[in-house]
């Protein structure tokens, strides 16, 4: 079995192994006509079912066929243009290339010593994004695993500078359509059940900063301690990114933490056209950024940032065997001062490798290029009356729904849109999401591919129109016999 270690003695095996599955998959994205086949769970799971995990096949190429029926056959494949549904990017060729050499070194990127360089790397890429911000000299941060760790850590910090030490007095305000990942740091973080304000948001899906200063003053007149406020740029279903400069002279005038959750948004800090959407991030007191949402990297790159290192201090735990304190004054770096997690991947590589080859203006064209189709998309919406849309795009999200001419009952339109949606899921032909406005079904776009077209826009909202309209006829047919 010490043949499949990956060793001076393997390294051939290695380049075989390795160059089989690429081309593999290089294979199936050259022949990938569909973003997914349609297979249901009730056909797919007995295939998983039915292998036994104590008999292994001894041959990669075996093992390589068996994964082609378990999974690279079905896979959904975000790199088709006409994957339109989640905040799920194709990726950049280099960033796969630094995956490919992260995942055989196996750096870990908790202390100096198990990753050397590695450590470096991950350090200058937390300046230049903190750069890119405007956040200052003193700011500094770390790779997480995703947004909702981001968001975490960001309000952990939050909650240890509060003015008070009662968590029962200790709420945080957000908006309506932020990330439910704030609530849940929320519970994580020992807060009350009521701990969370919802601040309403205007037509455009954007907090409402009259409404945010009206709950600031009603928290103070309550006893109650503003521990955050969560400002989102990019919000995941609306794509919407709140006022940052009216919010952020609120959280200053009341001495309150200012969290901007820039997941989706972070792309417009590479943005050569788009930039002044997010003016006002600069400002904020911590940052969250998904890299492997608008900068067109693999899943996990994230990061947090704060404007001030020294607040970093409150995820530091030391420990002889890993971390001990003498390696401070010895200025030994290691990133597990930073982060909640120990063990924790080179996931930094992957951007560095994306910089080096493609520059930070290459990514930001691709994500210019999704936010200029997304207006014309809107425009395609606006326009047929088969649809009524939400929102104008702030980034490259559409919320719409169809609604058909002669039926006016909303649950009837509700149904037809989930099924339409089902529909086109089971078909493979196109994957797209849903969300609910104002308690209604919506289907959501999100437009994370360069390659998607106006064309491919149109062609699946003739598919959703056709779905609809079948499953509506179909209704129609039930009522009358």
């Amino acid at each position: 079995m010490r043949s499949h270690l990956l060793n001076d003695t393997t390294a051939e095996q290695y380049r075989r192994s390795v160059t089989e599955g690429v081309e593999r998959v290089a294979a199936k994205l050259a022949t990938t006509r569909r973003p997914f086949t349609g297979v249901t769970v009730d056909a797919l799971a007995p295939v998983i079912e039915r292998i036994d995990l104590d008999r292994p096949l001894h041959d990669t190429t075996a093992a390589l066929d068996e994964l082609e029926d378990v999974y690279l056959r079905d896979a959904v494949y975000f790199h088709h243009p006409r994957y339109l549904a989640h905040l799920n990017c194709p990726v950049v060729i280099p960033a796969v290339l630094g995956e490919a050499v992260l995942s055989a070194v196996n750096s870990s990127l908790d202390t100096w010593d198990q990753s050397a360089g590695g450590t470096l790397i991950e350090r200058k890429l937390i300046d230049w994004t903190t750069a890119r911000i405007g956040l200052g000299a003193a700011a500094d941060g770390v790779f997480t695993s995703g947004g909702t760790q981001s968001n975490l850590q960001a309000l952990l910090l939050a909650r240890e500078e509060a003015k008070t030490r009662d968590l029962s007095k200790l709420c945080v305000l957000t908006s309506e359509v932020s990330h439910f990942s704030v609530q849940k740091s929320a519970k994580l973080l020992g807060l009350g059940p009521d701990a969370v304000v919802s601040v309403p948001v205007d037509h455009d899906q954007r907090m409402q900063t009259v409404a945010l200063a009206r709950e600031l003053a009603r928290c103070a007149e309550d006893g109650r301690v503003p521990m955050a406020v969560v400002a989102t740029a990019g919000s995941t279903d609306f794509g919407s990114i709140d006022p940052l400069p009216g919010i952020a002279e609120l959280c200053a005038q009341y001495g309150v933490w200012m969290h901007v959750d820039a997941a989706y948004g972070c792309g417009l800090l590479a943005s050569l056209k788009h930039r002044d959407r997010i003016d006002g991030i600069e400002h904020a007191d911590s940052v969250t950024v998904d890299y492997h949402k608008s900068f067109f990297q693999p899943v996990s790159s994230s990061a947090v940032l704060v404007r001030d290192a020294a607040t970093l201090r409150h995820a530091t735990y030391h420990a002889e065997y890993l971390n001990p304190r003498r390696m401070v004054t010895e200025r030994i770096p290691n990133q597990v001062d930073k982060s909640l997690q120990t063990t924790r991947r080179f996931d930094a590589l992957k951007l560095w490798m994306t910089l080096r080859v493609m520059g930070a203006d290459g990514i930001g064209r691709l994500f210019d290029e999704v936010c200029d189709l997304a207006r014309d998309g809107w425009r395609l919406l606006a326009a047929d009356p088969r649809f009524d849309v939400v929102v104008e795009p702030s980034l490259s999200t559409l919320v719409f729904r169809y609604v058909p001419a002669a039926i006016t009952d909303p649950a009837s339109v509700d149904r037809a849109n989930l099924y339409a949606r089902k529909a086109l899921f089971a078909s493979g032909d196109a994957v797209v999401a849903g969300t609910k406005v104002a308690g209604r079904h919506y289907l959501k776009f999100t437009l994370l591919n360069p390659e998607t077209t106006t064309a491919d826009i149109t062609a699946v909202l003739d598919l959703i129109a056709g779905h609809a309209e079948q499953y509506l006829g179909e209704s129609l047919d039930r009522v009358a016999s």
